[in-house]
């Protein structure tokens, strides 16, 4: 198919009937493209509200809430003979799982593949534009999909998601092999399987706030209540947290503490329709946050410290140094090849030998052997630090 001629049929498929016959035509295919709409802009619990779905020779976007879960995709989705493209997987395999315990095994991700390449815009609009000059309408990338019916403006911005993928996936497979960079994309699509969201315990959510550990352990104590009054009245709704109370607002009212709905009000950012509906319950938890003893306050967890080192900047400047020749060699992004973790990581081992790299899980093979032998080298002298747990606790060598 030639993205420049007249675009191709794509059916709308929301019966079990249709969606089994059109699955059934296409059981033999060995590669598709495929793509999610979810809604966690707008809902609570994010689930799958479209799937889009391509072949070669044919294209459906499959409505699944009215349908029982399409079996037969996902044992074409299981099947190691069968390539399954996507553009930016993660998400999409989160979601496959989640609601319907479906691993794909055998991925190709467009994303991935660009980055590798240099593309610097690698984003889907940026590679459909430059490879087919489609232009994809934005206006529809922050809409809610669970909404019924969809307009054809939004069932027509959904099909380009995979209409083009395929093609792309040929074109940059063949860039990859030319540039003896397909066992690279390799390695890194083979990493994909078994993503799915890890289990995370709800009494710590507000631990994960972004600017939490800047408040004292009252204030945490405060905005652990608040946080769980804002996050069950999202869910009662079905409704985005941050459409319920922005982080920013839960931290603000955990410092100032309000004991007035008045002062409540005056707080930047806070809904009027929660100050209409539920002030006294955000005024009870931030009660309870303050009643918390002394000896009960939340605290984050002691994470794992490393020996005060004062030649670690050093050490990460010089692998810092490798990988951005190394970058400029292979014009590739400097983060691409290996980010500034990853390089704290090898400081923190200094390898004796490549082989010693191995104990890195998350260096990549073919990161390793472009830059492996330059890692060493550039440690050459240094002498490792050991993790211990008597430390400092304001050590500044924790994993970040």
């Amino acid at each position: 198919m030639n993205p420049r001629q007249a675009a191709p049929t794509v059916r709308y498929l929301d019966s079990s009937d249709t969606v089994g016959r059109f699955l059934e035509g296409i059981r033999d295919a060995r590669l598709l493209a495929l793509d999610t709409e979810g809604a966690s802009f707008h809902r609570y619990i994010d689930r799958i509200y479209l799937l889009q779905l391509s072949t070669r020779d044919a294209h459906a976007i499959i409505d699944p809430l009215p349908i029982e879960p399409p079996a037969a995709l996902g044992t074409l989705l299981e099947d190691r003979d069968v390539e399954v493209v996507f553009h930016d997987a993660d998400y999409d395999l989160r979601l496959l799982h989640q609601d319907y315990g479906w691993q794909v095994r055998n991925i190709f991700d467009t994303r991935i593949a660009a980055q590798l390449l240099g593309v610097k815009a690698f984003g889907l609009a940026a590679l459909l534009e430059q490879h087919f000059g489609v232009k994809l309408d934005k206006k529809h990338q922050r809409a809610d999909w669970s909404m019924r019916p969809l307009t054809k403006g939004m069932l027509d911005y959904a099909a380009q998601d995979t209409m083009h993928l395929l093609q792309l996936r040929d074109e940059m497979k063949e860039q990859l092999e030319r540039k003896g960079r397909w066992s690279w994309a390799r390695e890194e699509f083979d990493r994909l399987e078994g993503t799915r969201w890890a289990p995370e315990d709800a009494a710590d959510a507000f631990l994960r706030i972004k600017g939490a550990r800047d408040l004292t352990r009252r204030e945490l104590a405060v905005l652990r209540e608040v946080t769980r009054w804002r996050d069950a009245t999202a869910e009662a709704l079905d409704r985005s947290t941050f459409r319920v109370v922005a982080n920013e607002v839960l931290l603000e009212i955990a410092r100032l503490q309000p004991t007035t709905a008045d002062a409540l009000g005056k707080i930047k950012g806070m809904p009027r329709g929660m100050m209409d509906r539920a002030a006294n319950d955000v005024l009870d938890a931030v009660q309870r946050g303050l009643a918390v003893p002394e000896a009960q306050l939340p605290r984050f967890p002691r994470s794992a410290r490393w020996e005060k080192d004062p030649e670690f900047d050093s050490k990460v400047g010089q692998l810092k140094a490798v990988r951005d020749a190394a970058a400029k060699r292979l014009d590739l992004d400097p983060g691409v090849l290996g980010s500034r973790e990853r390089l704290e990581a090898v400081a923190r081992l200094v390898p004796r030998s490549v082989e010693d790299l191995a104990a890195i899980p998350e260096l990549r093979r073919w990161q390793v052997a472009e830059m492996g032998a330059a890692f060493v080298e550039a440690l050459r002298g240094f002498k490792p630090k050991h993790r211990t747990p008597h430390s400092a606790p304001d050590s500044p060598y924790l994993d970040s």
